[in-house]
């Protein structure tokens, strides 16, 4: 509603009459500590209500945005409009009773909201015919509609705006977007998209069968470009409430919407909304599922992966997914197998992961979920227990003692069953099988089952050689200090699934997938073959025997652990840092973590350690900004070549202010303030940019020529889109400044310095407290509170 007031006074709720004249976007807007609005179907606009008792409405006048007064009753600030439209505010409290159309009231204001006594002075109420067709607004990039079940979650100084209700503001789009103008409608669209992400609006706009409208415009397949872009737009809105079934949409909309998605060149916000549906539609419905993969194949899929809108990469990998987790279990099989054929991996590899522009949350999201999915698959093969008399499954593992055991096999060709036999179980004993009569019995643990004998069988021959040389070397050790290499296998599959949680649904915030996996087609099988190899190399750093295995199986868990938590790149790269963690580093990196923590995890320590870091955090923010005060010389680099010029910057005494100017020279000390002839007011600074995002280092040119610089370069953002650039000498001064920066700016100090300090200060401030109580055990709970005394009847005499 524009033009409009609305008073409230002592608990009343009220709106006044509409103005004669109104203009477009001339509501002023107001901001309160405290909000009302009864719902729509049933507004009781004048009823008594004590939810502003103790507060009542200044008023204000035309061009002032006026911010909430606080509980401490400060001055608001306002931002005025230009002179020549300002007219001076209204000082007393509001009791109009007229509009100022008519010459006999005070001019229409914002109103803000303050404490008052809560004798009161009573005042006339405004009324509004057909008060239920308004409403109120939070006037920011929501737009959302104030109901009962959310009026509590506004916020102390937010911005209301009076307008139309949801319901007349539905009836009124509903009518537009049938528009015989494409202009109109156009607009009309845009304004359904925007007002869709509001459930109080959806609930009015579905129930006047709009979705039904939607998919019927859709379906007609007679708009194209902004106008499609904005109806999938505003029907994904709609949906996202959950207010509407999916079951309910018909099959000419699925193709309608499929087809979006096959043709070759389409509209991108097009192609990211139609793909957004069809996401939705398979994980919100099975049946859904089955009409969706009889219009979309992998293959038509592949070719969004290999473009450069990441947005679109995104909603694809989330369809394939969808296709994915909605599957029937016999046709995931299948499904990987096309995956495979369609070589996914290796574009997502090169189009995705190894794309120059970074990976967002969304994306590492879903390639999170297709890691897991992927793995999932071994789940059938981990819950498998071995058949004994399947002669298929004993001859996997004949074929491992035979390739073992190559030249003993042909040399023995012509022996008797006995001695076969004899050998057999000889053998068996030396692969490191539990029960070397029949190694079968082994892989009837569930997990890890079948697939460990998988991946035994894998290793052997992928990895022939170091598979060979594995059983040779530990058979000819001594009994005591051989690796069993059978029941060293079976209990690795079964620690790797853990790891890699096989069989778990995937996180629904979880981003923690692993490059590593998306470099192979046998990626799980791979890993396997490295974590093995590391296995018997650490058990031999170990000196370790079968009573040592649980404790070489915790050791390489650990190895496995931190080598996985660096993020490899590659398999390669993976086993490169395995290599780097062997068991003498990790005792070392155990020695140095226990001494760290000198024990203390006990309760009382804890919070003790919680109770020092707010002090220790400020300590830090003193030191920063004391710092800032010195201030530093910085260099001018120019985009073209490198200059010798020099400017300084140091912040005021009493932090409000950055006094900066050129220098000659560099300064052998500090430059006072008033050699400084800029100055820039801490409140007028915006943000803080680092990095590539500097705009200078965003010049062309600049980022090729000055790479050494990049990671010292930060800038101020401040008034509109203004810049203040810095290149710091060194990493310690960027470190310095932009955790000065951020602190005057009331953010976190984030920086590698300020971490490092942490835990310098903290480690040491915690040792000398507890420096007293060395060799003394803390308990884990405080002391009883001894009982009272029977009776008060004692006195101290203080002479």
């Amino acid at each position: 509603m524009n033009g409009t007031l609305i008073d409230i006074v002592s608990g009343d709720v009220t709106l006044p009459h509409p103005p004669r004249r109104s203009r477009a976007d001339s509501f002023p807007l107001f901001s309160t500590n405290a909000y009302f609005l009864p719902p729509p179907c049933a507004p009781p606009w004048r009823r008594q209500s004590r939810l502003f008792s103790g507060r009542h409405l200044e008023q204000v006048g035309i061009g002032q945005t006026p911010v909430a007064r606080g509980v401490d009753d400060r001055p608001a600030t306002f931002e005025k409009e230009p002179r020549e439209h300002r007219k001076p505010p209204c000082r007393h409290p509001p009791t109009p009773s007229r509009w100022p159309s008519s010459g006999r009231g005070p001019s229409p204001s914002s109103w803000r909201l303050t404490r008052k006594s809560r004798s009161r002075p009573s005042s006339k109420s405004w009324s509004l015919g057909n008060h239920e067709n308004f409403a109120l607004q939070i006037a920011d990039a929501t737009n959302f509609y104030i109901t009962e079940k959310n009026r509590n979650d506004i916020k102390n100084g937010s911005i209301l705006r009076l307008t139309t209700s949801p319901y007349q503001t539905a009836l009124q789009l509903h009518e537009r977007i049938q528009s015989s103008s494409m202009d109109a409608k156009l607009e009309a669209l845009k304004d359904l998209a925007s007002a869709s992400r509001d459930i109080t609006f959806a609930l009015d706009f579905i129930n006047m069968d709009g979705i039904s409208l939607l998919t019927q415009m859709v379906e007609s397949g007679t708009d194209f470009g902004d106008l499609l872009s904005f109806t999938l737009t505003a029907f994904v809105e709609l949906m996202d409430h959950g207010i509407v079934s999916w079951d309910t949409f018909s099959v000419a909309f699925i193709k309608k919407i499929a087809g979006y998605v096959n043709k070759a060149a389409m509209d991108t916000a097009v192609l990211q909304r139609s793909l957004a549906i069809l996401e939705s539609m398979v994980l919100n419905s099975q049946d859904l599922y089955h009409k969706v993969a009889q219009e979309i194949t992998i293959g038509q899929l592949i070719p969004h992966l290999q473009g450069t809108d990441q947005d679109i990469q995104t909603y694809t990998i989330a369809v394939i997914n969808a296709l994915f987790l909605k599957a029937p279990e016999e046709r995931r099989q299948e499904m990987a197998h096309i995956l495979a054929q369609k070589q996914l991996r290796s574009i997502i590899l090169s189009n995705v992961i190894r794309s120059p522009m970074p990976i967002n949350d969304e994306m590492a999201h879903q390639l999170y979920v297709l890691q897991v999915l992927t793995f999932n698959l071994l789940e059938d093969r981990m819950m498998t227990k071995m058949d004994h008399q399947d002669q298929a499954q004993r001859d996997i593992i004949f074929e491992l003692r035979r390739i073992a055991f190559d030249m003993d096999c042909e040399s023995n060709n012509g022996s008797s069953t006995e001695k076969r036999k004899s050998m057999y179980t000889r053998d068996y004993k030396k692969l490191g099988f539990i029960n070397h009569v029949n190694p079968a019995v082994d892989f009837t643990q569930i997990p890890p089952g079948m697939l460990a004998l998988d991946n035994m069988l894998y290793f052997a021959r992928h990895h022939q050689d170091a598979y060979i040389r594995i059983v040779l070397e530990n058979s000819s050790r001594e009994d005591k200090h051989e690796c069993p290499f059978g029941r060293s296998s079976i209990e690795l599959t079964k620690m790797l699934c853990e790891i890699l949680k096989v069989g778990e649904l995937p996180g629904e915030n979880c981003h923690d997938f692993h490059p590593m996996f998306f470099t192979h087609d046998r990626s799980f099988e791979e890993f396997f073959c490295i974590c093995i190899q590391l296995l018997n190399k650490t058990w031999k750093e170990m000196r370790a025997t079968n009573e040592d295995f649980n404790k070489v199986m915790q050791v390489v868990r650990e190895q496995i652990m931190r080598a996985l938590t660096l993020k490899p790149n590659s398999l390669d790269q993976f086993k490169s840092r395995l290599q780097n963690l062997s068991y003498a580093e990790i005792l070392k990196i155990r020695q140095s973590e226990r001494m760290n923590q000198e024990d203390f995890q006990s309760r009382p320590i804890l919070e003790l350690r919680e109770k020092i870091q707010p002090e220790i955090m400020e300590l830090i923010k003193q030191q920063r900004l004391n710092r800032l005060c010195e201030g530093t010389c910085f260099r001018k680099i120019s985009s073209r070549r490198r200059q010798d010029k020099f400017w300084y910057c140091r912040l005021s005494p009493n932090h409000k202010v950055l006094h900066y100017g050129d220098l000659e020279e560099s300064p052998q000390g500090e430059v006072p303030h008033d050699s400084l002839q800029d100055k820039l007011p801490v409140a007028d600074i915006k943000a803080v940019i680092t990095g590539k995002d500097c705009p200078h280092m965003k010049e062309k040119g600049a980022l090729k020529q000055n790479k050494e610089v990049l990671e010292l370069a930060f800038s101020i953002l401040y008034e509109s889109d203004e810049y203040l650039n810095f290149i710091a000498p060194d990493k310690h001064e960027y470190c310095v400044w932009t955790d000065g920066l951020n602190a005057l700016l009331g953010k976190e100090m984030t920086s590698d310095y300020t971490k490092s300090d942490m835990d310098t200060l903290l480690s040491m401030e915690m040792k000398l407290r507890l420096l007293d109580l060395e060799n003394i055990q803390i308990p884990e709970a405080p002391p009883p509170i001894p009982k009272e005394p029977s009776n008060y009847d004692f006195v101290y005499d203080c002479n």
